[in-house]
């Protein structure tokens, strides 16, 4: 039998999508399984969502539906998450999208290096 090479990607939150993910999960009581394929897709090694740019960062932006609110991924939730290199995907960031706009760069920035300054 081959040993299996396959890499599973560690998926980790950020504080800061570990508390709107709660404050979120108060009015939406599905966010959580709706996030289950996303979060099985990182640790997968794929990359769902587009890429931002301006940004030195593997950064990306994904939409998924909100099964609670019933308006598909245009009125779901927004989940921006870091790339990093090697084994590790760190969840910065996930809102409703008829709840906010979208998160600035700089605000992701902030995010991330803070999630780094906590984590090495």
């Amino acid at each position: 039998m081959e040993p299996d090479w396959t890499v599973i990607r560690r998926v980790e939150a950020a504080p800061v999508f570990e508390r709107d993910l709660k404050r979120l999960a108060r009015r939406y009581r599905h966010i959580r399984q709706d996030l289950e394929p996303l979060i099985e897709q990182l640790e997968n090694g794929q990359t769902p969502g587009d890429q931002i740019s301006g940004l030195d960062y593997p950064v990306y932006k994904v939409r998924l539906k909100n099964t609670d609110a019933r308006r598909g991924k245009s009125g779901g939730y927004r989940v921006i998450y870091y790339w990093a290199l090697y084994d590790r995907t760190v969840l910065l960031a996930i809102y409703s999208k008829s709840d906010q706009g979208d998160i600035s760069d700089q605000e992701i920035l902030t995010i991330l290096n803070e999630h780094n300054g906590h984590n090495g």
